[in-house]
């Protein structure tokens, strides 16, 4: 990501900003140049090795949690074409009276829900 030279060629503020750009904290004297390019150097290094030691921070689902998510899509079904006809007019600002208005907005919630869960598995499965 970033070289040594690169890092030291900036000055303490450029260096600063840089860290806070990426939320790093310094190391030491946070007066010292060295202070901020030891973690800007290590952190993309120490993010990976978090990631792959699955242990703490962001981790790979297990099995069974992917599954429960495509028993979830399963559960929601999919839209008849009336369904889908009310989704598409409710998208374009068509609202039903009350009480029916709670119901519809409801079913596009369902419906948008759906949408990410699907884009989260297939992310999940990139």
């Amino acid at each position: 990501m970033f070289t040594r030279s690169e890092l030291e060629s900036k000055t303490l503020k450029e260096l600063k900003d840089l860290a806070a750009r990426y939320g790093i904290k310094s190391i030491g004297n946070p007066g010292y140049k060295t202070s901020w390019i030891t973690p800007l150097l290590a952190f993309p290094m120490q993010a990976i090795q978090q990631f792959q030691d699955h242990k703490r921070g962001l981790r790979n689902p297990s099995w069974r949690s992917s599954e429960a998510l495509g028993t979830i899509l399963y559960e929601i079904g999919e839209p008849t074409d009336e369904q889908a006809a009310l989704i598409r007019a409710t998208l374009e600002g068509k609202l039903l009276p009350l009480p029916e208005r709670y119901d519809q907005t409801r079913l596009l919630n369902l419906h948008k829900t759906k949408q990410l869960i699907q884009e989260a598995i297939d992310t999940l499965n990139k």
